[in-house]
């Protein structure tokens, strides 16, 4: 269920909302989950789990794969991401650019959207070299602490990144003022520099800038580019990839105006 959500609403239907949550736990590096593993990732009991995912695998959501005892997402669920990705049109017309700068950096360029208290990968391109990181399409990554996360908290009217924080703040326990500075700086990063960082804060070996781009319905999207930290020093965030990569997505929002 999405994070702080009141759910008591009478249309609210909590059956399809504890069947998506289960289709939520697979993610990339954990595509095989037993009814005991998605009922501790869920918090669902593991009888509801167990009729859920019977249900989904009926309807050609999941594949249950007798031999491990475990499920693993079926073609029906790819239909539905790729008509997620589909309505992004921003992906091919930004894919180019992101390349060429993948290719010039030896950097990774992420095109991400928010997922709740996350970042979800809708499209990456990868340098000419070993040195980059390596996430897939689908791929997460946390909302708070990665310069794409930040990117899109700085760009969101006071009130929503507020509600977010709220929740952030909750997860976040003992690193919550840690975080909550981060991402403040990152807000006046954004307003002086069109772009924000993330310096060994979601992974201490990885650095990265960020830049928000909304679309025209609104949708907030957010590009990213990095790497591991002994080659993207903080120094070259500023003189180089974050001035490249906030110029990057002018050149994406023109065209997407223009088309």
């Amino acid at each position: 269920m999405k994070d702080g959500e009141n759910t008591k609403s009478r249309n609210f239907v909590t059956a399809l909302a504890r069947g998506l949550d289960i289709l939520r736990a697979f993610e990339p590096g954990s595509s095989l989950l037993g009814n005991q593993e998605i009922a501790e990732r869920t918090g669902l009991p593991r009888p509801t789990v167990s009729r859920l995912t019977y249900t989904l695998t009926e309807l050609g959501y999941l594949h249950y794969n007798q031999r491990l005892g475990k499920y693993h997402p079926a073609p029906g669920v790819l239909a539905l991401g790729y008509a997620c990705l589909a309505y992004y049109g921003v992906r091919q017309v930004a894919r180019p650019l992101m390349q060429e700068l993948a290719d010039s950096t030896n950097a990774s360029v992420a095109l991400t959207g928010r997922d709740r208290l996350n970042m979800i990968y809708l499209e990456n391109c990868q340098g000419p070299g070993s040195l980059t990181v390596r996430l897939d399409v689908g791929s997460r990554i946390p909302l708070a602490t990665t310069a794409a996360g930040r990117a899109l908290l700085a760009v969101l009217p006071e009130g929503e990144r507020g509600y977010l924080m709220e929740h952030i703040e909750r997860k976040s326990g003992a690193d919550w003022p840690a975080i909550r500075d981060g991402i403040e700086q990152a807000v006046r990063d954004y307003r002086m520099l069109g772009y924000t960082v993330s310096a060994g804060e979601w992974s201490d070996d990885v650095n990265a800038v960020g830049a928000p781009l909304t679309l025209p319905d609104s949708t907030v999207v957010a590009f990213n580019c990095g790497g591991p930290s002994f080659h993207l020093s903080r120094e070259r965030l500023h003189e180089e990839l974050g001035p490249r990569l906030k110029n990057l997505v002018r050149n994406v929002e023109t065209m997407l105006v223009r088309s």
